[in-house]
């Protein structure tokens, strides 16, 4: 099977929209962005009245880039218990200061129903604008998650030499406690896999131990696709085991693959 990253993004449900990304760096007024947009090659086309929004290409890829509008602010705000942050702090007036743009796939004007693009050629153009933008951190909307931007552009780099996406910038993984007790659950591999994973968490392992284990399997579906049936296989470690469930789409609740560890290391 091909790689999910070189084929397209799985199509979002219903409920959700495109996904986008959201660049924080120093302000830049929208002729300038056009100008600089033009000298990257990547043949920028106004959409609106006003110099911004832009429609990008790069290679089969288009893209629309435009100042982050306060709903999608809202919906970023590293406040918000919703959101997750991968290592590091934004200052108190990123929202303020004008320089938090929005990437979003496609056309400002695209249908609805348009294919998703090469999910590698996205993550290359973001490359391109975390360097045009001197961005300093970066925000992946299907994970609602929050990384260094020089990291993710590094992690990128790291991938198209050797195949492995970044699994930690592009997936939240996310604690929480309900009437079953604790479990872990990954946001954002739907985009890639179609599916997310939900585990329990065994008696005496802490998040690390979880994380560990969740993303190793996101890895292994992002690169082979989504799990079809149910499985068993061997754990990280010696007398692990690990069972997979596919468990099908409910309502607004995406896919996803509940994964059961045994609890003797």
């Amino acid at each position: 099977m091909d790689s999910p990253l070189r084929e397209t993004m799985a199509q979002p449900a219903a409920a959700t929209r495109t996904p986008f990304a959201l660049l924080a760096g120093p302000a830049m007024a929208g002729d300038a962005v056009a100008a600089l947009m033009r000298r990257m090659g990547l043949q920028p086309e106004v959409c609106g009245a006003d110099a911004l929004p832009l429609r990008l290409a790069l290679g089969p890829l288009t893209a629309t880039l435009d100042r982050a509008a306060a709903a999608l602010l809202d919906f970023a705000d590293p406040a918000d218990r919703a959101t997750s942050s991968l290592g590091i702090g934004l200052l108190g007036d990123w929202r303020t200061k004008g320089g938090c743009w929005v990437v979003e796939l496609g056309g400002a004007d695209g249908a609805a129903d348009a294919p998703s693009p090469p999910l590698v050629d996205y993550l290359k153009l973001l490359v391109l604008l975390i360097d045009a933008f001197d961005a300093a951190q970066i925000f992946w909307s299907p994970a609602r998650l929050w990384t260094g931007a020089p990291q993710f552009r590094g992690a990128i780099a790291e991938m198209q030499a050797s195949g492995m996406p970044p699994v930690l910038h592009l997936v939240a993984f996310r604690r929480r406690d309900d009437a079953g007790g604790e479990r872990v659950g990954t946001r954002g591999l739907a985009a890639f896999a179609g599916q997310e994973l939900e585990a329990p968490v065994p008696p005496g392992w802490d998040m690390a131990a979880m994380v560990k284990r969740l993303a190793r399997l996101a890895l292994d579906m992002m690169l082979n696709g989504a799990v079809a049936r149910a499985q068993q296989a061997p754990g990280l470690e010696r007398g692990e085991t690990v069972a997979l469930t596919p468990q099908p789409a409910s309502g607004a609740r995406p896919a996803t693959v509940l994964v059961e560890f045994s609890a003797d290391r």
